[in-house]
């Protein structure tokens, strides 16, 4: 199991360049698509981004054991609250790799008599309900962080000075909110990957919230946050200390 995991795990870095440069595509396709001038161009944009999108789910066929392996392993975690939203994130991860796959055998003639508009909308789903759990981890962590700053006296310190300066300002409006935001800054601060990782959960949110018709936005707005979530992704795999 461990040989495998590591294996498919080679494909990551692989699989965020093919999703930047196929969200690049969908980006430049819905700003040129009004151009006249443009119009060989913007097919030849369509055509790589359809490209792409079918490599990423050729590299994504052993993903789903991987999200498996990962569930066990944080089914473990001593943290009730980790240990729920990260099992809870693995095991929608590896539906929606499930529900992937099946796409991807069907778009190859492997299989036949496939509901695609069904299965590609409980895959959306799928996706979103783990991008959800990510966001409800990373706001587990960090309120675990403001706590812990609280505790300290070094913290505590600080958040009286800061307090104290704010009302001789007269910048504070509600203590208990300034109060709050200080801590969130303070807990964010000394944790960039926390940062990087709800900047990135919070940029994909946006694709499966247009495609369930929960917010509608564009195909310019998906296609700029998918970009940045996975120029994102990009930096995390090339700085693995960033990780969380």
């Amino acid at each position: 199991m461990n040989a495998f995991v590591k294996f498919t795990n080679q494909s990551q870095g692989r699989d965020r360049v093919f999703r930047a440069t196929q969200y690049a595509c969908a980006l430049a396709r819905y700003l040129l698509q009004d151009d006249i001038r443009r119009k060989v161009l913007v097919q030849k944009l369509q055509s790589l981004e359809s490209n792409m999108s079918s490599g990423r789910k050729l590299f994504r066929l052993g993903n789903t054991v991987s999200s498996i392996d990962a569930a066990r392993r944080t089914f473990h975690l001593t943290d009730p609250g980790l240990r729920f939203c990260l099992t809870i994130s693995n095991l929608t991860r590896a539906l929606y790799f499930i529900c992937d796959n099946v796409l991807w055998a069907q778009s190859i003639s492997l299989i036949r008599d496939v509901d695609k508009e069904r299965w590609s909308r409980n895959a959306t789903r799928y996706y979103f309900l783990s991008l959800l759990m990510n966001l409800i981890q990373d706001a587990y962590t960090i309120s675990k962080l403001m706590i812990q700053k609280s505790r300290e006296e070094r913290y505590r310190r600080k958040l009286d000075d800061h307090l104290n300066e704010s009302q001789e300002t007269a910048t504070v409006i509600i203590p208990q909110l300034d109060a709050f935001l200080f801590l969130s800054i303070e807990s964010l601060r000394s944790h960039p990957a926390l940062v990087l990782d709800v900047l990135k959960n919070t940029c994909d949110l946006f694709i499966p919230l247009d495609k369930l018709g929960v917010y509608r936005t564009n195909e310019g707005v998906t296609g700029l946050c998918g970009l940045l979530s996975s120029l994102l992704g990009i930096l995390l795999v090339l700085k693995p200390g960033l990780k969380k």
